[in-house]
């Protein structure tokens, strides 16, 4: 059974910091891209930021200089820095794993930024 355990959500005012941490577990094979989405009410699901297993990194434009996508290999855990935060950065943030079984995603944590 493979499990996806997120954590560092929270509240901050604009301008703060928070980071993310996304830790896969269970028997999850070898492991591909690893991502960050959010949604908030009445929108769909975007992508925030994407690492390749190789290290190369892609951002939504509205993150861009902002957040940092980072992975660790060895403990199957990715990580979002989030920094110079905005009110609309308010979401629920998903981590996702591509795997060579399958994709993965975790239960969401609530990050909400206050003006």
């Amino acid at each position: 059974q493979v499990q996806l355990v997120e954590s560092g959500g929270g509240l901050v005012q604009a301008g703060g910091s928070l980071r993310l941490s996304c830790a896969a577990s269970g028997n999850i094979g070898s492991v591909n891209a690893m991502a960050w989405f959010r949604q908030t009410p009445g929108k769909q699901r975007e992508l925030v930021a994407v690492i390749g297993s190789g290290g190369i990194t892609t951002y939504a434009d509205s993150v861009k200089g902002r957040f940092t996508i980072s992975r660790d290999n060895a403990k199957n855990t990715v990580y979002l820095q989030m920094n110079s935060l905005k009110p609309e950065d308010t979401g629920v943030y998903y981590c996702h794993i591509n795997t060579i079984l399958s994709p993965y995603w975790g239960q969401g944590t609530q990050v909400t930024v206050s003006s």
